[in-house]
């Protein structure tokens, strides 16, 4: 089974690094009716006390107006693709080792696989990267 390829855009905001810092972003996305399907959040080793919280998708004009308000903004320099398909033993070594072979750098990777079925988040550093990746991945079985 080909890998289902799509384009998404990522949210990112700054967290406060403290007990409820990550909870209080989420809680103004779920009041707009946001589903998130991808949540990352990590601190920020290089600035004490903040955390960087990554989350997709984000539809509408209600869920947009309600992330800005909590401080998330589309990551403009951050391309990503998400793929979603079988999983099976070796696939994330399948989709790096074909990204590698096309000279495509990863800018990051997130990956998750829930019974038969992965997701994978892709993202990089150019728009022109990510056309480039998505068409490379195509003919990744």
């Amino acid at each position: 089974m080909a890998l289902k390829l799509t384009r998404v855009d990522t949210w990112a905001a700054t967290i406060e690094d403290r007990p409820g810092g990550l909870a209080g972003k989420l809680a103004a996305l779920a009041a707009a009716g946001a589903n998130l399907e991808m949540v990352i959040a990590r601190r920020r080793p290089d600035r004490p006390g903040q955390g960087v919280a990554y989350v997709t998708p984000i539809k509408g004009a209600k869920q947009t107006r309600a992330a800005a308000d909590a401080g998330f903004a589309r990551a403009e320099a951050l391309h990503s693709l998400r793929a979603e398909g079988a999983d099976r033993p070796g696939l994330g070594a399948k989709i790096t080792q074909a990204l590698a072979e096309a000279g495509i750098n990863l800018r990051g990777l997130s990956a998750a696989a829930i019974g038969r079925k992965c997701v994978v988040y892709l993202a990089f550093d150019t728009a022109e990267d990510a056309a480039q990746a998505a068409g490379v991945l195509k003919k990744v079985k």
